[in-house]
């Protein structure tokens, strides 16, 4: 990292992105306890010693994976409406979530359809019921009038929208991240 600028190095960048690569690359082949570092390092054409100048082993690389996948994600939600209290406003937050999933498709449908991870799969559930309370704290008063309990209520969109993700993931997408946040935020409001 670039003290004066806050910027990282592009070398840093490419190498990393050469070890993502290549993680992905291998754990469709395998097991993730099968990948060792002398196969990563083959795989992403560098050196272990440059490896372990990133990271220590390989859960270390898998936990600062996860830690930049959810970066990366809540980078992209903050470009969503501050306030999703319209109909449009949550199909937009999901647009957003969904664009990114299936601009970096590769990489979540291995990690969460395939193979899944369960340090992925455990980030991105936080990640989905961080949102899905911000949003069912606004419908207290409904949830209370109609006797459903909030952490019910929580478990269930949060489940259900990683469900749907891994679903299209698993189909290859058949739907565009437009037509399946709307269709999402349709069965959600239906059920209310």
């Amino acid at each position: 990292m670039d003290s004066t600028s806050g910027r990282t190095d592009p070398r840093i960048v490419r190498t990393r992105q050469l070890l993502r690569d290549a993680f992905v690359e291998l754990l469709q082949e395998m097991d993730i306890e099968k990948i060792t570092v002398n196969r990563l390092a083959e795989r992403a054409t560098i050196n272990r010693v440059t490896f372990y100048l990133h990271y220590r082993d390989i859960p270390d690389m898998v936990e600062k994976m996860a830690d930049e996948m959810i970066g990366d994600i809540y980078a992209v939600l903050k470009k969503a409406p501050a306030n999703s209290n319209s109909p449009e406003e949550e199909i937009t937050i999901l647009v957003y979530l969904l664009e990114h999933i299936a601009e970096h498709a590769t990489f979540y449908k291995v990690i969460l359809a395939m193979k899944r991870t369960p340090i992925f799969m455990d980030r991105l559930l936080k990640l989905l019921t961080d949102l899905i309370t911000a949003k069912i704290d606004s419908m207290d008063a409904y949830l209370a009038t109609a006797g459903i309990q909030k952490d019910i209520a929580i478990w269930y969109g949060s489940s259900s929208l990683i469900g749907t993700i891994i679903a299209w993931l698993r189909n290859d997408m058949p739907y565009t991240p437009q037509y399946l946040a709307k269709q999402f935020y349709m069965l959600r409001s239906s059920m209310r």
